[in-house]
């Protein structure tokens, strides 16, 4: 660069004015970089950061470092105060240009194409009381029975599939289920482990996919009745998917649709957990009763992964959910981190497009 190149502070700018349009465009922005720019990145990355044996981030950490470096041993070299004020001015202009440019390039675009519930002609509404409760049946149901397909007791499942023998499993179930939803997504996403053990659930994130590299990660000490949905949730913002409720309902619909009985088990117990939530706050004095009806297995189940989530407290959830909200607002999702909630809605409007019932 020049001693005067704005390069990437403009590369941002321009980024920004073709994401304005892309606002105003969500079917040609979803042809255009969804359907086909988006899906060579996808594989590129995938061919590449993606056979790395460790979080490629960390090389994105150490890229970030070196750039700060250099930075540093420049802005000694200038004199006086007017000329090192300009430079770091330019130099955090160009830096976060280049951060919005790459964002926005790699994976950030996908905010803005049509959605994938409107691209499925779903119309989630709000579900009155008998329809969750309906539904909240159906779903113990289903648990009941998948459980029982792993174990034939009742004792708190806390051991499954090595991770990296889950992480193939749950790929390969993406790939092979995804046809059920219409989607032609493509690639082969990677979801690592990101240690150490505990560090992201300190943070107040369970899973996080980081557009820079183009890899999701899960905390290793999440519950491994937990991790089969995450991984699948994460893989579904690897290919291209943003809002966080419809990558919970891809994940949902995969896991759910998968010839593994583990696979199944977690997704419908992700969405008994939302019902339950729902149901809860609709009638908490019927909840109350219903909840003496599950069985031991469930019951076990779901206090083993209470107790595992108790076990590790986030320095401030409050602080990481109202970032998280306030990101997700500023990418066009206007039910912010409410959109992971949306999960009953798409389930139920997916059961009666599907006429699914058991």
């Amino acid at each position: 660069m020049g001693k005067r190149d704005w390069s990437w502070a403009f590369l941002g700018i321009l980024a920004l004015v073709i994401r304005y349009f892309a606002i105003q465009n969500p079917d040609t922005t979803d042809e255009i970089y969804s359907r086909l720019f988006f899906p060579g990145i996808r594989n590129v990355i995938d061919m590449t950061l993606g056979n790395l044996p460790f979080p490629s981030v960390y090389l994105f950490v150490g890229l970030v470092f070196f750039v700060f470096g250099i930075f540093v041993v420049k802005l000694r070299k200038k004199v006086g105060w007017k000329s090192r004020s300009f430079f770091t001015v330019r130099s955090l202009a160009n830096g976060l240009g280049a951060l919005i440019f790459f964002f926005l390039v790699l994976w950030g675009f996908n905010y803005q194409r049509t959605p994938i519930f409107q691209q499925l002609g779903l119309k989630p509404k709000s579900l009155n009381l008998e329809q969750l409760k309906s539904e909240v049946e159906i779903t113990r149901r289903l648990a009941v029975q998948y459980r029982g397909r792993i174990t034939a007791d009742s004792i708190a499942i806390t051991k499954i599939l090595d991770y990296p023998d889950l992480e193939q499993l749950v790929r390969g179930n993406m790939s092979e289920n995804l046809d059920v939803l219409g989607l032609n997504f493509t690639g082969k996403p990677r979801t690592k482990q990101f240690p150490p053990p505990g560090f992201m659930r300190k943070m107040g994130i369970l899973g996080i996919y980081f557009p820079f590299t183009g890899e999701s990660y899960i905390d290793p000490t999440l519950h491994p009745l937990e991790q089969p949905f995450t991984v699948a949730h994460e893989m579904a913002h690897s290919y291209g998917v943003t809002d966080e409720g419809e990558a919970n309902f891809i994940a949902w619909v995969i896991c759910t649709n998968s010839d593994e009985p583990l696979l199944r088990y977690s997704g419908h117990l992700r969405l008994l957990l939302y019902q339950m939530r729902d149901y809860y706050r609709m009638a908490p004095n019927e909840y109350k009763v219903w909840i003496k009806t599950l069985s031991p297995g469930i019951r076990n189940d779901l206090n083993s992964i209470r107790e595992i989530s108790e076990a590790i407290q986030p320095f401030s959830l409050e602080f990481s959910r109202r970032s998280n909200d306030i990101f997700l607002k500023s990418q066009g999702v206007k039910a912010g981190v409410n959109s992971y909630q949306q999960l009953p809605m798409l389930a139920f409007a997916w059961r009666k497009r599907m006429n699914l019932s058991e």
